[in-house]
């Protein structure tokens, strides 16, 4: 254990089972938080809880498909139950795949946003009684920068994300009286499963591809770079940064 910043907090955290997700999860244990870990990934979230565990830090969790409804209002209860309460959400879950806008079935519009930004409203739903019990939480939503601009061959991902952002803006405007903050992580490149599933095609304009590019080639983030990021916007320290949608990609939308 390094820093205290979250004694005594719980966190509920989306998408735990790799990549920023784990990485979120153990650097939040590491200080002190109580992690309910959720993924669709069995096998990758008992191995990030088993990895906290072993770190001497709390943890538990288990299966959640964030685009049911159901199945969130159960594992936010069960997160409750275990822990005592829940003072900070964090929505790591998304799916991407590239496909031109002509290719985008109705399937495949419904799936991404039902996961990317659905899940997002149905973890929100059932967290915030508890999230404005004293002390009053907050939520960290992992955006991207597709959602702050357009990204060629990527239509569903880029909607999902600009919608996330400005739920959560909505979000920080309404509770803001209430105590409650809301802020958005918008990274750009970072090596996770999730991004290295997005390959370029041979058919896909090269120059349009590079246009998204970090402006060093090959300049790319880790999962812990966005995980301290997150940390920092749900701790204390960060109490008058509200409704942002913070861009973590070495310049690359400056």
């Amino acid at each position: 254990m390094t820093r205290a910043r979250f004694e005594n907090r719980v966190v509920y955290i989306t998408g735990a089972g790799s990549g920023i997700g784990r990485a979120t999860a153990k650097l939040f244990a590491s200080e002190g938080a109580k992690v309910f870990a959720v993924d669709v990934n069995d096998a990758g979230n008992a191995e990030t809880i088993a990895q906290i565990r072993s770190a001497g830090g709390t943890a538990d969790g288990g299966h959640c498909d964030v685009a049911s409804k159901a199945a969130v209002q159960d594992s936010v209860a069960a997160a409750v139950s275990r822990f005592g309460g829940l003072n900070i959400l964090v929505n790591v879950a998304g799916v991407v795949r590239a496909l031109r806008f002509e290719e985008v079935a109705e399937e495949e519009w419904r799936r991404v946003l039902s996961i990317n930004l659905d899940g997002a409203f149905h973890t929100t739903k059932a967290a915030l009684e508890h999230l404005l019990k004293p002390p009053v939480g907050n939520i960290v939503n992992v955006a991207s920068i597709s959602g702050l601009r357009g990204q060629a061959y990527n239509t569903t991902y880029c909607a999902s994300k600009a919608a996330l952002i400005n739920m959560t803006r909505v979000i920080a405007l309404e509770f803001i009286s209430r105590g409650l903050r809301a802020n958005c992580v918008c990274p750009g490149g970072v090596i996770t499963p999730l991004t290295l599933q997005f390959q370029a095609r041979e058919d896909f304009e090269s120059s349009v591809m590079a246009y998204y590019m970090p402006p060093v080639p090959g300049l790319m983030g880790q999962p812990d770079d966005v995980a301290h990021i997150i940390t920092f916007l749900a701790s204390d320290e960060a109490r008058m940064i509200n409704g942002v949608a913070l861009p973590a990609d070495f310049g690359t939308t400056a």
